[in-house]
């Protein structure tokens, strides 16, 4: 079955089917990575930084040939984007609901959502195909018909999601007996929303992250300052470059009555600063509008007072984050040879919690048969302690370690091993750091603490 998507419109055409003192924070300057000017022309170093990213994230099996990292949209990635990814979303997900300062209950709602009286125009809407080919088959049908019957048809279709807000609205009073009705508590969610794109009738699919805080009126503001401090940190937390991650206020032009206050997170790409969350101090209309603007049943404990709550939301990008650290782990470092000759050297220093393999194993010089067998043993003890393994060991080509490493620092692998005849005879392995470059001799027994110890501090 085929489907159309379409913009909901006024009218129907048959050829249109087709102000936080808190977080004033000043956007870093890195004299090393000029950014791209107003008219889209780069300068220098900017434009070489891009190339690299590009090049390195298609090489290291992070992006598919083709992606333009400027969209901050959804995309195929490859099977290390898709595990960097997953343990953003793991990440935020934990930074939220297994707090121990606020109340933070897990949800999750379908991607098409039916006619609401707050959604307004502009709603993508999911049209089967072959139901509007019958409608433009009537020939006996006039402008004016051919218009009312196409209404109709959208009018009864659903709505693709444009974000999760609205889901969380509505989830709102089935969660107040699991709070008790006492403030202030939230839900968080995760999942695909569609937003409009560049192409004509292929709206832009994103990774959204949703916090929807309720609370009471008089704390709404302290609680807006609140998130928007605890999000600036959880971004930094994870960056090579934590300035490069700054919050603003938003303007009243671009507030556009929607919210009373609002706060962005932004990343400054070397094109530009970017948006990665926006925060708002919503008040308690589009609650109300959801439910009827039935006062009593929405009312919540506040101390002894009984209100309805004002709303901050948080929303996140989680595809353009992917793309902020992708960008701001990328280094490229000058090093110099036994010869003494100056090569560059390019690391994707990925945070080890969010480093998609954390360890690569491979095999040296020895006995082929038992040495792939202690390697086999080793790999599936790290998959079972939760390590994620690249089996290097495995690679029919016969490469040098020096080309081995410098692949694995592009993939951003935390450590690799090396597996001889000293394993063979006495259980010890030579294990390199990515981000030391030291190679250290370790007996083989000791390896997976090691590495559980490691990735569990940077976790602190």
């Amino acid at each position: 079955m085929f489907a159309y998507f379409v913009r909901r419109s006024p009218i129907i055409q048959r050829d249109a089917l087709f102000k936080t003192p808190q977080c004033k924070i000043a956007p870093a300057v890195h004299p090393s990575r000029w950014r791209c000017s107003a008219t889209g022309s780069t300068n220098g170093p900017s434009d070489d930084h891009i190339q690299a990213l590009v090049q390195l994230t298609v090489d290291r099996f992070y992006l598919p040939p083709g992606h333009s990292f400027q969209h901050g949209t959804g995309c195929n990635y490859g099977p290390l984007g898709t595990e960097l990814k997953k343990n953003m979303l793991d990440q935020w997900w934990h930074s939220l609901t297994r707090s121990k300062e606020v109340q933070v209950f897990g949800i999750n709602t379908i991607n098409t959502i039916k006619e609401r009286a707050i959604d307004g125009d502009g709603q993508l809407k999911v049209v089967n195909m072959e139901t509007l080919n019958q409608e433009f088959d009537l020939q006996d049908l006039n402008k004016d018909q051919l218009i009312q019957r196409l209404r109709t048809l959208l009018r009864n279709t659903v709505s693709l999601r444009t974000g999760l807000l609205q889901g969380a609205l509505e989830q709102y009073i089935p969660s107040l007996e699991l709070v008790k009705k006492k403030l202030p508590f939230g839900l968080a969610e995760t999942g695909s929303c569609f937003q409009s794109s560049d192409q004509p009738g292929c709206p832009a699919e994103v990774t959204q992250t949703s916090l929807v805080w309720f609370c009471s009126s008089g704390t709404a503001s302290k609680w807006l300052d609140h998130w928007a401090r605890q999000r600036l940190q959880w971004w930094r937390k994870f960056a090579v470059a934590p300035s490069d991650f700054s919050c603003s206020d938003i303007t009243d032009d671009e507030l556009g009555g929607r919210a009373s206050r609002g706060i962005k997170i932004v990343y400054s790409f070397p094109w530009g600063e970017e948006p990665l969350e926006t925060l708002w101090s919503r008040g308690d209309t589009e609650l109300l509008q959801t439910h009827g603007d039935i006062r009593a049943k929405l009312q919540c404990r506040d101390g002894r007072k009984l209100v309805v709550p004002h709303v901050v939301s948080v929303t996140g990008n989680m595809d353009r984050g992917v793309m902020a650290y992708l960008d701001n782990s990328l280094q490229q470092l000058k090093k110099a040879d036994g010869k003494q000759k100056l090569h560059q050297r390019k690391v994707m220093k990925l945070h080890p919690v969010l480093a998609p393999v954390k360890v690569a194993l491979d095999m040296g010089k020895g006995a082929t048969v038992e040495l792939r067998q202690i390697s086999d043993v080793l790999r599936l003890e790290f998959l079972e302690a939760g390590i994620s393994v690249w089996p290097g060991y495995l690679e029919t080509m016969a490469t040098s370690m020096e080309q081995l490493n410098t692949r694995y620092d592009e993939m951003g692998v935390l450590f690799s091993m090396l597996i001889g005849e000293n394993t063979l005879e006495s259980g010890l392995l030579q294990v390199r750091s990515r981000d030391t470059t030291i190679k250290e001799t370790m007996h083989i027994s000791e390896v997976k603490n090691f590495l559980t110890r490691y990735i569990s501090a940077a976790d602190i």
